[in-house]
């Protein structure tokens, strides 16, 4: 009876009884597109249209999914309400990114009830004056989680831990314990280069304590530090659930915050405890190795976005990192610049394996390299910058010239976290274990950077296997590398296309280059020369065993 009464109802109306989903094609295509098939599967046992209002060709539509195609115009909204008079429209989703657009207006105007919202991270929510605060924040690029978690959140804290021997202990030795944020095996990244380096050089005269964080502490690659650590203790870091934006100490040191941890470094004796980043530093210890100056970084990102939260990250990460430095009794910085920044530091630089990374002659051809694990945000920024701005330059100039890119391991997941884009075009590679092939079929190696603070390992390996580079400033600061000598330096777009036509079109200074540049890794940037400076360091620092569990 109330089916016929409905019926009849929306019959005097002139609408269709059965409530149908008008999806509204906004935004970015790839975006856009995984809107409608999400839609299409939460809601399938209903009539879907989808709404396109764009010079062009509309892109090919999931099965069961009606077009309807109106050319843009002033009176878009008064077409659209025609295309739809007879419709009873129970939900419209609508893409919501800073690109403005005729159409999205015009959908709120026809539904204001029914707009399901989605943003560049594909996060939904339903429009309502109920929650009118929550959709204004929505609207405006607010991520749910900062939306609707609340400051007195509690973090989930796991107890999963896992204790592992390696090389027995030596009396006669002293001992070091290393905190790192991450377990460092495999070699999927800088800071994990230079952790595992450096921990077995040091291990030429002291007796390793590991401790890392690892989502799965029982499933890491131990063997390989087992042959230079004497105990690897390993615990999963903190699920972190307050809203990013709400304290005052960064995130990052709320997510390694770990009872468990403490209780780990409590039950050990060791003479020194050496805390690897800044965002370690409330363990307390003797030294604190500064992998780059954080407050540095964002305030580069602060002076290209100028938001209120670029300043917020900006200004709590400067708090933080300079209280911490004041507070370890010694600093390892990566650079002169960087020790400046920080107003103290032992300068211990990044290096290089040169046994391992040996020249190989070049091939000829047009291949560049792109090396950056996008678990480090700028490694992000920088591709996009390249795919952006400088590919197409480069493509529509050097048909044949080919690129390829190395973003670590999980790199879609951290792509669509930064990004909200499905996937990075043009396509790169997940982790590789062995970079040296690639470095040997590349002709040049680009690092595109547009933020970045401490100095880039993949520079150096680009360096000891004798590949040019082309680099912005900020991709190869701190390395000591001259533009025109050892480097190609370019700090816009266009720069950086000329800079690679430049060095692609002639192989003999490619050579030049990166001969001069090998030589300064030979120099300078040796692991085992590296090492030396690090166990001097710690020789010089007095101790007497105790177990610390000294919280900041």
């Amino acid at each position: 009876m109330r089916d016929k009464l409905r019926s009849l109802l929306f019959g005097l109306l002139g609408k269709d009884p059965e409530a149908v989903v008008v999806s509204f094609w906004t935004g970015e295509d790839a975006l856009a597109r995984r809107m409608v098939e999400e839609v299409r599967s939460l809601v399938p046992d209903r009539r879907h249209f989808v709404v396109w209002s764009r010079v062009g060709q509309i892109p090919d539509l999931p099965e069961r999914i009606t077009p309807v195609i109106l050319p843009p115009g002033p009176d878009l909204y008064l077409r659209l309400r025609r295309a739809f008079r007879d419709k009873r429209i129970g939900l419209a989703p609508v893409l919501f990114t800073d690109q403005p657009d005729p159409l999205r207006r015009a959908a709120v105007c026809l539904a204001p009830s029914r707009i399901l919202a989605y943003n560049r991270h594909l996060e939904r929510h339903h429009l309502r004056p109920s929650t009118a605060i929550a959709s204004w924040l929505f609207l405006r690029g607010v991520p749910l989680d900062r939306i609707f978690l609340r400051p007195w959140s509690r973090n989930l804290v796991s107890t999963n831990c896992q204790i592992v021997d390696g090389r027995p202990f030596d009396p006669a030795r002293r001992r070091l314990a290393v905190l790192s944020p991450y377990f460092p095996y495999p070699l999927s990244h800088g800071g994990a280069v230079r952790i595992y380096h450096l921990l077995r050089e040091t291990a030429r005269e002291f007796d390793i304590l590991l401790y890392a964080f690892a989502r799965n502490p029982q499933q890491q690659e131990f063997e390989p530090l087992r042959e230079f650590c004497s105990k690897i203790l390993v615990a999963e870091p903190v699920e972190y659930k307050k809203p990013r934006w709400s304290t005052l100490r960064p995130p990052e040191a709320g997510e390694y915050d770990s009872p468990v941890m403490r209780r780990l470094l409590r039950e050990q004796q060791y003479d020194l405890l050496q805390v690897e980043y800044t965002q370690l530093a409330p363990y307390g210890g003797d030294i604190l190795v500064e992998h780059d100056v954080t407050w540095d970084l964002y305030a580069q990102v602060h002076r290209q976005r100028r938001t209120l939260s670029s300043w917020w990250d900006y200004f709590r990460w400067k708090l933080f990192e300079t209280r911490a430095v004041r507070r370890f009794p010694q600093v390892i910085a990566m650079s002169a610049k960087d020790a400046a920044l920080l107003g103290r530091g032992h300068i211990i630089p990044n290096g290089v394996d040169l046994e391992r990374f040996r020249p190989e002659p070049e091939r000829p051809g047009m291949r560049l390299l792109f090396v950056g694990s996008f678990n480090h945000f700028p490694n992000i920024e920088a591709f996009r910058f390249f795919a952006g701005q400088v590919w197409p330059a480069l493509r529509a100039r050097f048909p044949e010239m080919t690129l390829t890119a190395v973003a670590g391991r999980d790199h879609l997941l951290y792509w669509r976290r930064f990004t909200g884009l499905p996937a990075p075009d043009p396509p790169v590679l997940d982790f590789v274990r062995d970079v040296r092939p690639l470095y040997v079929e590349a002709n040049l190696v680009i690092v595109p950077t547009t933020v970045s603070a401490g100095t880039n390992l993949k520079v150096l390996e680009a360096m000891a296997m004798e590949r040019a580079v082309v680099s912005t400033p900020s991709g190869c600061a701190g390395l000591g590398l001259q533009h025109g000598h050892s480097v190609w330096i370019a700090d816009t777009a266009a720069a950086f296309v000329d800079g690679v036509a430049k060095l692609a079109a002639d192989p003999a200074e490619r050579q030049r280059l990166a001969r001069a540049a090998r030589a300064i890794a030979e120099r300078d940037f040796d692991w085992r020369a590296v090492g030396r400076k690090q166990r001097a360091l710690l020789a010089g620092i007095p101790t007497s065993p105790r177990p610390p569990g000294r919280d900041g």
